[in-house]
């Protein structure tokens, strides 16, 4: 059986921790990446996220890039962990969901732009917007983790 933290084979793979950030009102903050970034430069994403540090658990981590990149405090709820495929590498994505404050306050750095966006916006930006490889997979798997819990 594969713990979360361990890839397959016999080599680890990295994890991810990444939120989707919801307003009041139950939008759902999508972003530009900054054109300075080394991975995925000038893409949307739909969560927030980053690498998790060793010994830290996906909460910590999801805690962490809040902070970093939209200097909100808090703890997302971790809703499930999968194996992400897209992108660089295969890597291990655990997505949370927190409602944050609108206006958030992106880091430059990080973040071009933001918007909030209604689900019924996301799924069209989606099909029209370039995003990174894993917003796809991870918004459409978020949907249905959703709809399994409504």
């Amino acid at each position: 059986m594969l713990r979360p933290d361990y890839g397959l084979g016999n080599g680890w793979l990295h994890r991810i921790a990444s939120t989707v950030c919801r307003d009041e009102r139950g939008r759902i903050l999508v972003h530009r990446r900054s054109e300075q970034l080394s991975r995925f430069p000038g893409l949307h994403e739909v969560m927030v996220g980053g690498a998790v540090d060793v010994g830290e658990s996906y909460e910590q981590a999801a805690a962490r890039e809040l902070a970093e990149e939209l200097a909100i405090r808090g703890l997302p709820r971790l809703l499930f962990t999968f194996i992400n495929r897209s992108g660089l590498s295969p890597h291990w994505l655990g997505v949370h969901e927190a409602v944050v404050p609108d206006p958030v306050t992106p880091a430059p750095d990080e973040i071009a732009w933001h918007g909030w966006l209604t689900e019924s916006e996301l799924h069209s930006a989606l099909l029209e917007w370039s995003f990174t490889p894993d917003s796809h997979e991870a918004f459409s798997r978020y949907r249905a983790f959703r709809t399994a819990q409504s």
